[in-house]
């Protein structure tokens, strides 16, 4: 066996295929001994015969001489028809298998077998051609509940970007990226930190480096809600650029735009500003999640400290300023103190239900005042002829 071994096989989710007919693949990334982490695709009908060869090696631990001796665990047969429920419901189980094997003697969890079966085929390196008319559709799962590379949502379908600058990588769990490469979008993940894969390579990027090829806005990103909703700060920042909001940690403040690159406006009183949203959580929910995040990759830059960018778009990106942010949430907030006005304060009112200074109560419309022939039109015989030996 040399030295070569696997550390973890974790499920990264399954890819929907339609070519040459529709067919589903699991999605593998396999972390080796030497910190590599290379990602695979199979089927489970491959995953099935690989089963039953490792039962066939080693009778004993499979438990077919003695069933109490069975420590291979179980993996259930494929169906008749495999469609997409059945993949999705598979995925617990696969997880839970690849689990347990890791985690059993060293002859079977670094038998050759196993690493040959987990190596890059050239089918892996192999992503869909832009000549396909139906690209896979990708499905993601969340680990189950510990933050790692997989810690995305599905299903998704991928997009694609363009990076605008270098990005050099300071983990085993990010991609480096030169300018003008493009990527497929795997997960787009609040915290500004995005899952892209390349033809060879996959790994979180900034959303930062990233723009969209049609366009030099973000469509997806939300629109501001002065509302605001209620975070807490789970670590302290210090701001470094005038637009952004230093805080300490377990300051509460509200979350009034949430950007797609990771860096929201909060605001705090009456004041506004840029700030990590890894470095936010909402009251009440555990923050040791998000802690992990933080210490593996950090808050990713913002676009504005990227230099030699090189977008291929001739405008830049539409971003609005603190000034508008603070204008709009100050007048927000003025609107939302000031009570409700349920029309004119009869006389038996009580004092004081209504604000010392108030605007000016809209006064009822005058109608037009009616010429002289209209009002001697509608006078009697006796008033017009006293209204026309008065003139």
């Amino acid at each position: 066996m040399g030295d070569t071994f696997i550390r973890h096989i974790a499920l990264l989710g399954f890819e929907k295929r339609f070519v040459p007919s529709q067919h589903y693949v699991y999605m593998f990334l396999v972390k080796w001994h030497d910190l590599s982490e290379k990602v695979v695709y199979r089927r489970f009908t491959e995953i099935y015969e690989f089963h039953k060869m490792l039962k066939e090696m080693f009778p004993i631990e499979a438990g077919d001489i003695n069933p109490e001796n069975r420590i291979i665990p179980h993996l259930p047969a494929p169906r008749w028809f495999d469609g997409q429920r059945a993949a999705e419901s598979r995925q617990g189980t696969l997880t839970e298998y690849y689990n347990t094997l890791m985690g059993l003697p060293v002859k079977i969890s670094r038998c050759p077998q196993l690493l040959d079966f987990f190596r890059v085929r050239p089918d892996d390196l192999k992503l869909p051609t832009d000549s396909q008319v139906k690209k896979p559709e990708t499905y993601l799962v969340p680990k189950d509940g510990k933050s790692s590379v997989t810690d995305i949502t599905g299903p998704i379908i991928l997009q694609t970007y363009r990076a605008i600058a270098d990005f050099e990588k300071t983990s085993s769990s990010q991609m480096a990226l030169a300018t003008g490469d493009v990527v497929d979008v795997v997960e787009k993940s609040e915290s500004g930190w995005w899952f892209c894969q390349t033809k060879t390579k996959r790994g979180w990027v900034p959303a930062s480096y990233l723009e969209p090829l049609d366009s030099p806005d973000e469509a997806e990103d939300p629109e501001p809600n002065y509302e605001g909703e209620p975070y807490v700060t789970i670590k302290a920042y210090t701001a470094e650029m005038e637009d952004e909001m230093s805080l300490q940690e377990g300051e509460a403040i509200e979350v009034i735009h949430k950007l797609l690159d990771g860096w929201w406006v909060v605001r705090k009183d009456d004041i506004t500003g840029y700030f990590p949203s890894m470095y936010l959580q909402k009251s009440g929910q555990d923050a040791a999640q998000a802690h992990r995040q933080i210490k593996s990759r950090g808050a990713p830059p913002r676009r504005s400290s990227i230099r030699n960018a090189h977008s291929i778009h001739q405008r830049s990106r539409k971003r609005l300023s603190q000034d508008t942010y603070r204008r709009n949430s100050v007048r927000f907030l003025q609107q939302r103190r000031r009570p409700a006005r349920p029309g004119p304060q009869s006389p038996g009112s009580p004092r004081g239900e209504q604000p010392a200074t108030q605007p000016a109560k809209p006064q009822p419309a005058v109608p037009p005042r009616p010429s002289a022939d209209l009002i001697l039109h509608r006078c009697s015989e006796s008033t017009k002829r006293k209204l026309a030996s008065s003139v």
